[in-house]
């Protein structure tokens, strides 16, 4: 076999199968039928973004690992999977991807067993979830798992935390020479130009989620929307950026304002937006739950007269992702039960919104838990950002 363009060592790759398998094998599963990205390119380096259109990938507790892709990711598949049993399901008007998958599973000797699938992804479609139901009732135990995958993947290998401040230093670095450009009179399509050239020069991944760079009223807006415009005078300019390393993500958030007139309520938006950023990276520490961090994050804005402001979501964890986003789960929200552990890494936003007066403003950076505080590997100012 040619040199495969992986990313981890082999024995990596290896302890994660054995992983899952444990995991499996407490489910009483003897297989599972994978069809997030994500979880396929953490197990054997499968890197592709085929699976909008279709692709699956089977383990089984007795070793077996067999994938299944149109013809069109082979090349994919043999440049970057260590996976050795490759199989390809045509594109024909006539072919039916559910019984494909029956073939390839009878060809594993998976009739009578309990094979679990993924629903929790963007890889399968409830029509052929559906379709894959119809064609193995009966047949086999298809099984609805859980997420345990993306569970596993949360607390990051130290190659894997080396792609994360990888993808920091890249973001950091094109941050700072978008802010360059960025003044009343700058066209919001030089921003982007700006910052993808330094990300591609530093080797950078296309961020999954289109970052949101807006100015005037789509300042608001925390997704991408098309069309170009102008940055004015006296303007608010808001930069959402993210940044990958090897899939591994990065992500920061800052606010600038152009003047020369500088609204004193955007004064006091960005020092409650630091004050809440400051608040929430104190706490992230071992044993403590995501909830308690939106709890922060919340009483922080309300102390500070702004509880109109509060977002029922002020960051997540980052890490390999593919588009159509750079979030995965666990979201920072209220009462989420989940416990943070050393060498997991999450993204804390600050956004304040006042849609009353269309002022917008936000700092947000990126974290990789340790035993102690937390290491910052994306830094946006702490002071007002403000041009001209």
């Amino acid at each position: 076999m040619s040199e495969l363009n992986i990313h981890f060592s082999r024995e990596e790759f290896a302890e994660r199968q054995e992983r899952v398998r444990n995991s499996m094998c407490e489910q009483e599963l003897d297989g599972l039928l994978l069809f997030k990205i994500e979880d396929m390119y953490w197990l054997t380096g499968y890197d592709s973004d085929g699976f909008c259109i279709f692709g699956t990938m089977f383990i089984g507790t007795d070793g077996q690992l067999t994938q299944l892709v149109r013809p069109a990711d082979l090349g994919n598949a043999s440049y970057s999977s260590i996976c050795e049993d490759v199989r390809t399901a045509p594109d024909s008007e006539h072919s039916n991807r559910a019984e494909q998958i029956k073939s390839l599973l009878q060809s594993l000797k998976m009739q009578g067993k309990r094979v679990g699938i993924q629903v929790d992804t963007m890889g399968l479609t409830p029509r052929l979830f559906l379709q894959i139901k119809d064609a193995l009732s009966n047949w086999c135990e298809l099984i609805v798992v859980g997420d345990f995958i993306r569970e596993l993947r949360l607390v990051k290998s130290p190659q894997e935390l080396a792609y994360i401040r990888k993808a920091g230093e890249i973001l950091d670095t094109a941050l700072n020479k978008t802010l360059e450009v960025v003044t009343s009179g700058t066209f919001e399509g030089d921003m982007y130009a700006t910052f993808y050239d330094a990300l591609f020069r530093l080797d950078g991944d296309l961020p999954a989620h289109i970052p949101p760079l807006g100015s005037g009223k789509s300042a608001l807006n925390l997704r991408y929307t098309t069309k170009r415009k102008h940055i004015l005078e006296n303007d608010q300019v808001t930069l959402e950026l993210g940044a990958g390393y090897r899939h591994y993500h990065a992500a920061s958030m800052c606010v600038v304002l152009t003047g020369p007139e500088i609204n004193e309520r955007h004064l006091k938006m960005h020092a409650v937006s630091v004050a809440a950023l400051d608040a929430v990276q104190s706490i992230l520490r071992p044993g403590t739950t995501v909830g308690e961090i939106y709890d922060t994050y919340r009483q922080t804005l309300e102390s500070n007269g702004e509880q109109d402001a509060v977002l029922t979501v002020c960051g997540y964890t980052m890490g390999a992702v593919w588009p159509p986003t750079w979030m995965e789960q666990p979201l920072i929200f209220e009462d989420n039960p989940v416990v943070l552990e050393e060498n997991m890494s999450f993204f804390t936003h600050m956004i304040l919104n006042d849609r009353e007066t269309g002022l917008s403003m936000a700092v947000a950076e990126q974290a990789i838990i340790t035993a102690g505080e937390p290491e910052i590997i994306t830094h946006v100012p702490r002071t007002p950002i403000i041009k001209n």
